[in-house]
């Protein structure tokens, strides 16, 4: 009993190396753009911590500030209403690089395939059975 040939066997070993060596790179750029966003995340969610930590205590000056000092609490609620602002806009930073097309492609058309090929199996089965 012979074993089925190896597809491999034939190439040349300089293509070998050569497609190994492709397949690295990919890799390779693959956790340096992981890496990448790792680090705006973390910067990202370091930001919002200080902005949150700067909020309160605005909140907790403006508690404070004499009713009739108008102009420094007008101050402090604008200061007040750009943190938020900012705090929002990170957290839309943040979403949107956890779920992008980029990563959610691959599993969208695996998904797409396989569900179309059993919608396909199944009007098979059907037609065979009735």
């Amino acid at each position: 009993m012979s074993s089925p040939p190896d597809p491999h066997r034939d190439r040349p070993e300089s293509e070998e190396f050569d497609e190994f060596d492709r397949a690295l790179a990919e890799v390779e750029q693959a956790l340096d753009r992981f890496k990448q966003r790792y680090s705006d995340v973390r910067r990202d969610r370091e930001q919002i911590e200080q902005l949150k930590q700067r909020r309160e205590d605005v909140r907790r000056e403006a508690k404070q500030t004499p009713k009739g000092d108008r102009s420094h609490r007008r101050e402090l609620k604008e200061e007040l209403e750009h943190i938020e602002a900012a705090i929002e806009t990170l957290e839309i930073h943040l979403e949107s690089q956890l779920f992008s097309w980029k990563t959610l492609k691959e599993p969208f058309w695996q998904a797409v395939r396989f569900g179309g090929l059993g919608i396909v199996v199944g009007w098979i089965l059907k037609s065979c059975s009735g």
